[in-house]
């Protein structure tokens, strides 16, 4: 997904403090790319790859493996064929056990040159007798922390831009959703005394659930929204987007938790 005022600009932090000016003087566009899937975004000037994520299914004690429902597993399924960019690494992590009686978590982490520059989670939790909060049966729950820009933190606009990363990102991949709920909270870090000398830094963390909402023909695809929550944390941490016509080039190195 391009968003004009957020890319291009060099620098990460320079392009989202580019966005957040931009926005306050009303020029702000975001522009979806119709059917862009997440693994057609690539790091530029290297190959990359697409892997399936690993999904651990969690379910309350006492329910074995026959027990789990027919539409928990095809929505598992789907989370398996979800796919990312490279710079995203996922592996299975525990699912909450008390919150519903079915669900599946992944972790992910950001890493580019070595380095770790985000982190975030998505979990499926499902309720077969249904869930009024939730208006359906199904809830996603997701998490996103970021670096950011130390001036950034201040910014009146900061949070409403990092809402509109999740919601554009799942409008671009075709990720219906309702009851749509969340926090954006800016967290900033000063050193005093002998640390003093390591400066400030800021993270921006984004907390969110919905409820996605199944096709025309009844099958809930959460793939898509698995997607839609790796690119809001790749545009989080402010990677570039893969030009229009560039290819991907398969690469094997590897996940972790593989």
């Amino acid at each position: 997904m391009y968003q004009t005022g957020v890319w291009g600009t060099g620098s990460p932090r320079a392009a989202l403090r580019k966005a957040l000016r931009e926005r306050s003087a009303g020029l702000l566009t975001l522009r979806i790319l119709a059917g862009q899937s997440a693994c057609s975004h690539i790091e530029s000037g290297g190959p990359t790859y697409c892997e399936h994520m690993v999904v651990r299914q969690e379910t309350h004690p006492g329910t074995g493996a026959g027990a789990v429902p027919t539409e928990f597993r095809e929505a598992v399924n789907s989370m398996h064929a979800a796919r990312l960019r490279p710079e995203v690494f996922c592996e299975e992590m525990p699912a909450p056990q008390r919150i519903a009686p079915y669900a599946s978590a992944l972790s992910a982490d950001v890493t580019v040159d070595d380095i770790d520059v985000g982190t975030g989670r998505i979990i499926l939790l499902h309720d077969p007798a249904g869930n009024d909060a939730w208006e359906g049966t199904f809830r996603l729950v997701a998490y996103t922390r970021a670096e950011i820009d130390p001036e950034l933190i201040t910014d009146p606009l900061l949070a409403a831009v990092g809402w509109s990363w999740l919601t554009e990102a799942l409008d671009a991949h075709g990720a219906a959703y309702a009851a749509a709920s969340g926090t954006v909270t800016r967290v900033a870090t000063e050193s005093f005394g002998g640390m003093a000398d390591e400066g400030g830094t800021a993270q921006l963390e984004i907390r969110a659930s919905w409820t996605p909402d199944a096709g025309e023909d009844g099958v809930l695809d959460v793939g898509a929204h698995v997607e839609a929550s790796g690119e809001l944390l790749c545009t989080a941490v402010g990677l570039p987007p893969v030009p229009d016509g560039v290819a991907v080039m398969p690469s094997r190195r590897g996940q972790r938790g593989r």
